[in-house]
């Protein structure tokens, strides 16, 4: 898939392609964007950054590849120093991405664990401060989703896990991040139009999606008085290894995105100005919003 230029005015329903039978694919969880086909663009060589988070401090979870990826190579291309949350199999990608953000001249610190497991969580900001000199920015987009068709056959390991990975994960950082977070700071979580939409068989994944959403308005409220804003982006279908790891069922992989209004699938390039415009000043007067990013379903 070729890059796209952000800043070069174009029909976006054709900016990226349409999936086709191609698309088809399966890999284990939690799969590898560089085996994808197509590679997703997670913006390596469109994005073009202004200045915009010179000397912000980020923390980005899921940041190996799809929508996470994007978020940290822009970031760091926006002059922030970015920690990397992912899980060690997935240490392939989140290479590229260390490389990536350390070409843009910026820091880049990996550390790979388990959003499932609390004291992960909690060590991760304590080392995000000790690497970086604190945290102004957490941007929570690992998330966990698995197709299952009937309730009957959705265990409750699966239900516990797409919880703790989607929700658990997403309390534990932001508690433990803001309390070293300064006036200024910006939590950008991560729901999905899912929350909006719910497709029948991701019962459990659209649920905790339509929680994001909540606590984060709570949230929001709550520590905006310490100059603390907390806000969403909620996708809609972006091509990202979530789908092609039993996200959704394979062989609907090559219409994915088609019932949009744009007809097409997004791409996690797509969704970065989103967490960038949330992280940073511009969106100063902007907390406990959530950004719709979904190739134009209507939603609230």
């Amino acid at each position: 898939m070729s890059e796209q230029d952000q800043y070069k005015v174009q029909d976006p329903t054709t900016q990226y392609p349409k999936a086709t039978s191609e698309w088809k694919q399966k890999q284990p969880e939690p799969g590898l964007q560089k085996e994808m086909n197509p590679v997703p663009d997670a913006g390596e060589s469109s994005y073009r950054g202004t200045g915009r988070l010179a000397g912000r401090k980020a923390v980005v979870t899921g940041a190996d590849s799809g929508i996470g990826r994007a978020a940290a190579i822009a970031f760091a291309l926006e002059g922030a120093d970015v920690v990397l949350s992912y899980l060690p199999e997935e240490e392939a990608d989140a290479k590229e991405v260390v490389q990536r953000i350390e070409e843009a001249g910026r820091k880049a610190i990996a550390i790979p664990g388990d959003l499932k497991d609390e004291k992960y969580c909690e060590q991760l900001i304590e080392d995000a401060v000790k690497e970086l000199g604190g945290i102004d920015i957490l941007a929570n987009v690992a998330g966990k989703q698995q197709f299952v068709e009937d309730i009957a056959d959705l265990t409750t390991e699966q239900f516990d896990a797409t919880f703790k990975t989607n929700v658990y994960s997403t309390f534990w950082l932001c508690k433990a991040a803001i309390k070293h977070m300064k006036p200024g700071s910006s939590i950008i979580n991560t729901s999905s139009i899912q929350a909006y939409t719910p497709a029948p068989i991701l019962l459990d994944y659209a649920t905790t999606k339509a929680a994001i959403n909540t606590f984060s308005k709570a949230l929001a409220q709550q520590v905006a008085s310490k100059g603390i804003r907390v806000n969403v982006v909620a996708p809609g279908p972006v091509w990202t290894p979530l789908q092609v790891v039993g996200g959704q069922p394979t062989e609907k992989l090559a219409e994915f995105g088609a019932d949009v209004p744009m007809g097409r699938p997004g791409q996690p390039a797509e969704m970065a100005p989103a967490y960038v415009f949330l992280a940073s000043q511009e969106s100063s007067y902007v907390t406990g919003e959530t950004l719709n990013a979904n190739g134009g379903v209507p939603s609230p």
